[in-house]
């Protein structure tokens, strides 16, 4: 049997190559974000990408989504603070609602009026709450490997990413933590945090060997930053603002993920019009680990 390395290969191989992306600067909440977008396609509304990991911009998710765009217009962006968009002031206070309150915006100054949304890992969470805000306009939700309604998920991650890293990783993860206690500065928290997700990033693919194909992403932003450092000092809970997200939602979760597969089952049952659908022997990132059964689900559920 192919090894997961192979088929991701031979997967990406097929491809046609990926669609152009046009960049345009949105103004929106006072601040100006990239946003990039794939050619229009008339009849399905447009799919709003929303990447996760705090720091990065929308290169997470491209052109990893590319398949996507054959039969719908894909908009993508830079999260405030993040990539090419301005970073708001007052860094410190950033929350993770004011990105979710951002998706609502962008819609609005993009003029489009219905689209469905995906949002992957933080990027789930942004999505939810954002799409929570603005259910009217929203037709179909996709969240993929998505944070938990609550924080819980995250006294675990430590102690399960280690055990999957080797040990120059596991140094590596040890000194930056140790960092980010003991920094008081935002950017030098800010540098820190980025050295500590690019030594765990191994560690969310399921299998080592395909994990190795990539190179860990290399960002670094005050404002994810400080994001990050309030979630997981202060915790969070959605759960009162999600149990009225009536928007049809497809759960879609590696079982190899770091972020438990029962927090994805949780939220399924949390959110009144949700479905779950596992993928066996994937990690965080089932585009590239089982991109055949991830873009047949994403594409049923459109469809």
């Amino acid at each position: 049997m192919p090894s997961a390395r192979d088929r991701f290969l031979a997967f990406r191989r097929a491809l046609p190559r990926p669609a152009f992306l046009a960049r345009q600067v949105v103004r929106a909440r006072g601040l100006d974000f990239a946003v990039f977008t794939t050619p229009p396609v008339t009849g399905p509304p447009p799919l709003l990408c929303v990447n996760g990991g705090l720091l990065y911009d929308h290169t997470l998710l491209w052109p990893a989504l590319s398949p996507l765009a054959g039969r719908r217009q894909l908009v993508l962006y830079d999260q405030r603070g993040r990539g090419a968009s301005q970073a708001p002031p007052g860094v410190r206070a950033a929350r993770i609602e004011h990105d979710a309150g951002d998706v609502r915006a962008l819609r609005e100054a993009l003029g489009i009026e219905r689209w469905d949304v995906l949002g992957h890992s933080w990027g789930g969470g942004i999505a939810m709450l954002g799409v929570a805000d603005d259910q009217p306009a929203t037709r179909r939700l996709v969240l993929v490997d998505p944070v938990g309604a609550t924080s819980r998920w995250l006294d675990r991650l430590h102690d399960g990413a280690l055990a999957r890293l080797a040990p120059a990783a596991r140094d590596a993860i040890g000194a930056a933590a140790e960092l980010m206690a003991r920094s008081e500065d935002l950017g030098q928290y800010a540098e820190h945090y980025a050295t500590y997700s690019r030594a765990l990033y191994p560690a969310w693919f399921g299998d080592a060997e395909l994990a190795a194909v990539f190179s860990p992403p290399r960002a670094a932003s005050r404002t994810g930053a400080a994001v990050a450092a309030r979630l997981r000092r202060e915790g969070y809970d959605w759960r009162h603002r999600l149990a009225d997200l009536n928007v049809a939602t497809l759960v879609i979760h590696g079982e190899r993920d770091l972020v438990p597969v029962n927090e994805a089952r949780e939220t399924a049952a949390l959110l009144p019009r949700a479905r779950l659908a596992l993928i066996p022997d994937a990690g965080h990132m089932p585009f590239w680990e089982a991109p055949e059964q991830f873009f047949a689900l994403v594409e049923e559920f459109l469809s």
